[in-house]
């Protein structure tokens, strides 16, 4: 089922947590918040959404960790109902698609709940406070679109946030497959 993520609330905290990458290395907000900020993006292994844009993220991503804008990739699904999602495909995923950020499983699925995740991609950027600054897409590409041409909404916006503080008032909500609740 397609659904479109919430309107930004600025300010709203970033909720902590505490997951572990299917290596068993753990993080928290805290230890994956950069300097000027910090990027959550919930997304799984087989939403045809997260698949048509992993690439650009991850390379987006690494531009953010850049300017000091921490990023984390976390996975919420059931992924007993998923196996495409498991924690043992994830990995592999991450590495296809050139995913240095941790890939992390919300194995309770508390964080997804915690941050009000929708669906797949859900991103939720904060400036350095942890303060939510961006609540929108990752980019003006459609699943058929020519990359090439995009406007980097996401990049764009916390570019600004690292540098500003704050994001921009026009936000584009996110839009993909359901988060796949228990």
């Amino acid at each position: 089922m397609l659904l479109e993520s919430r309107i930004c609330d600025f300010d709203w905290p970033a909720p902590d947590f505490d997951l572990a990458t299917p290596e068993g290395v753990r993080h928290s907000r805290d230890s994956v918040m950069g300097d000027k900020g910090l990027l959550v993006a919930f997304i799984c292994n087989h939403c045809p959404y997260v698949i048509a844009l992993i690439d650009r993220l991850a390379k987006d991503m690494q531009a953010l960790e850049e300017i000091g804008v921490g990023c984390v990739a976390i996975m919420s699904n059931d992924y007993n109902d998923y196996p495409a999602d498991a924690p043992d495909r994830m990995t592999a995923f991450a590495k296809a698609h050139g995913l240095q950020a941790p890939y992390l499983v919300d194995e309770d699925q508390s964080v997804g709940r915690a941050y009000g995740a929708v669906c797949t991609p859900d991103f939720f950027g904060f400036d350095a406070k942890g303060g939510l600054q961006y609540r929108g897409r990752l980019d003006d590409i459609g699943m058929r679109d020519d990359p090439a041409n995009r406007v980097p909404e996401l990049l764009n916006a916390m570019t600004q946030v690292a540098q500003t503080g704050r994001g921009p008032e026009d936000q584009t909500a996110s839009m993909g497959c359901s988060i796949k609740w228990r």
